[in-house]
């Protein structure tokens, strides 16, 4: 099938190849995915084996999430330019050799720059967001829930790795489960990345109507550079940055959660393996709460969709702050995945909306990295407050006031933008 017959075809709906790569792309983000929350796990072992205090112990996880941040706008240029495949390739070396360095440090900083360059910068981050950007190339009709679909990969990632990382460390310890991780990756990413080498069919281009104007623009409202429907004076520049920011604080405040609920069972006597099931569970109802999320987009918009996720999560964290249990605070955390599974994708839907999509893969990348720079502000942040209160109250409460600065640029770009459901271009 030639590129111009699978646009068509795409104008129409989404072809069977559309389901099938995304079935393979989901794969890789879970594998991939490893690098999100593997050092998550090890916190507990690292900070006892380097002897440092709780926020020295999140740095690894802090320089991983900046290193992914870089990459995912790194690597979703190169997806732009050469498609998913070179750059997919190239990060899974990089990704095991990265854990395999991480299992020889002999220092924290070592292991930390392991996590921040070679995993993150450059390795994970290439099983993300080039993936989210290449998946909505490919759909239409069903766009929402084909990018919440790959989006869930992460948090299959924090479903299925945190249990197996944590056994492995019980049972042969940290260093040889991070040397173990990135054999794993490398004997099983690159055989799937050679059932992705098809690329994206580019756009077709309608032929004029009879009797329309070239010059005549396709709405009054059209800001240079946007697709049509935006409001006056909301140019890309203002409403890219706007996205850059609701990614950073949103996920400052999603951090505390996913980084500290295994030191916080830890704290509270029930354990590391406890905590690394509280994770997975959060991490399970999250992916429920994505795919919820992207049906939801694609009936009601991507913007209505982010205050609605993005309202829940900041309820759900204040009920951390009455419970110390341990069957509440599993409650806790069933709820606080369902809630905020749904930000994330529709920053990428928002952009698909509203830019075009020979730029998906950078602006899409680099709203995705602004998410996990606030991911690594998050966890160094409530590191840092615990350290000095000795609890995570304050903690919860940080988080709390950056996801409201996240629900007021969600309702500013909702009522400049409008939340109903547009019309798509084809991919």
């Amino acid at each position: 099938m030639s590129d111009r017959d699978g646009a068509l075809r795409m104008q129409e709906g989404d072809p069977p190849y559309a389901w099938f790569r995304l079935a393979i792309s989901l794969l890789v983000t879970t594998i991939g995915g490893v690098g999100l929350w593997s050092v998550v796990v090890a916190l507990p072992a690292v900070e006892a084996e380097f002897q440092v205090a709780r926020a020295d112990a999140a740095l690894p996880y802090t320089l991983l999430m900046v290193g992914f941040a870089v990459g995912g706008i790194l690597m979703g240029r190169l997806a732009d330019r050469f498609g998913v495949l070179p750059p997919l390739v190239g990060g899974t070396f990089m990704l095991a050799l990265g854990y395999i360095l991480a299992g020889q440090a002999q220092s924290l900083w070592q292991f930390a720059l392991a996590h921040g360059v070679l995993i993150g910068l450059l390795g994970s981050s290439a099983t993300f967001g080039p993936m989210i950007a290449d998946i909505s190339r490919w759909f239409t009709k069903h766009r929402g829930i084909a990018v919440a679909i790959c989006a869930c990969g992460s948090y299959m990632a924090g479903t299925v790795w945190p249990p197996v990382a944590q056994y492995f460390i019980d049972s042969v310890g940290w260093r040889m489960t991070h040397v173990g991780i990135g054999l794993f990756c490398l004997v099983t990413i690159l055989p799937l990345t050679l059932l992705l080498r098809r690329r994206a069919p580019e756009p077709v281009v309608r032929p004029m109507a009879a009797g329309a104007s070239p010059s005549k623009p396709a709405s009054p409202n059209l800001s240079p550079g946007l697709s049509p429907g935006l409001s006056p004076g909301l140019s890309p520049r203002l409403l890219q940055g706007l996205l850059v920011a609701a990614g950073v604080l949103c996920c400052v405040a999603m951090a505390m959660p996913q980084v500290h609920i295994v030191a916080l069972c830890a704290d509270l006597g029930f354990g590391s393996a406890r905590g690394a099931q509280m994770l997975s569970l959060m991490l399970a109802t999250g992916i429920i709460s994505r795919l919820f999320f992207g049906w939801l987009a694609d009936r009601i918009g991507p913007l209505w969709t982010l205050l609605t996720s993005s309202g829940l999560q900041a309820l759900s964290l204040l009920l951390f702050l009455p419970f110390d249990g341990l069957a509440p605070l599993f409650i806790v955390s069933a709820l606080f995945g369902l809630a905020q599974g749904g930000i994330v994708p529709t920053y990428a839907m928002i952009v698909r909306e509203y830019f075009p999509a020979s730029e998906a893969g950078a602006r899409i990348g680099l709203v995705l990295s602004a998410t996990l720079v606030g991911m690594a502000i998050g966890g160094w942040m409530s590191g840092a407050i615990y350290d000095l209160t000795l609890s995570y109250e304050a903690a919860f409460l940080n988080g709390f006031a950056w996801n409201l600065a996240n629900i007021a640029i969600a309702l500013f770009l909702l009522l400049r933008l409008g939340g109903g459901r547009r019309a798509m271009a084809p991919a």
